[in-house]
């Protein structure tokens, strides 16, 4: 439980603290953080139930973009004031440092397999937001052509 607790607050604080560097507007702070904390809970779970670092981004990032088009639907603002930030706890940042320590210690080997999981969880974290993006999308242009249909009906009676 505790450890629960840790992981949700450390990820909060990071997104925001990133959230105020990139000067995101005040009352969009505490959302900020919502949605990093949301995406790293989604990943920690993930890897606490077996599965790969690689899938959990993907699935951190899916939740992720939801919550920040919740709340820029909610607080009427760009969906990338969330995402960006959102987005801190998951990048492989410690993974491409080992990466590149490992290729300049000579142990070409180990930085071969961190540059590859490195590359792995940023593609998935990109093919998260995109997956995202077109749903979204999707969701939007079927309510759109519902509404018209409806008028159109409407117009004819």
């Amino acid at each position: 439980m505790w450890q629960l607790l840790i992981e949700f607050s450390f990820s909060f604080l990071a997104t925001a603290a990133f959230a105020i560097i990139t000067n995101v507007p005040r009352k969009a702070l505490i959302w900020c953080g919502l949605s990093g904390a949301f995406g790293w809970m989604i990943y920690w779970i993930c890897l606490k139930y077996g599965g790969s670092a690689a899938f959990g981004s993907l699935l951190g990032s899916l939740g992720v973009a939801f919550a920040s088009d919740c709340f820029s639907k909610q607080l009427k603002m760009p969906v990338t004031i969330f995402n960006i930030p959102g987005m801190v706890p998951l990048v492989p940042g410690g993974l491409a440092y080992q990466a590149v320590r490992n290729l300049v210690t000579g142990a070409y080997q180990q930085a071969a397999y961190f540059a590859v999981q490195a590359i792995m969880i940023a593609g998935a974290i990109a093919l998260g937001l995109v997956i995202s993006e077109v749903f979204n999308h999707n969701i939007r242009n079927f309510k759109v052509k519902r509404e018209s249909i409806l008028l159109k009906r409407k117009k004819k009676k």
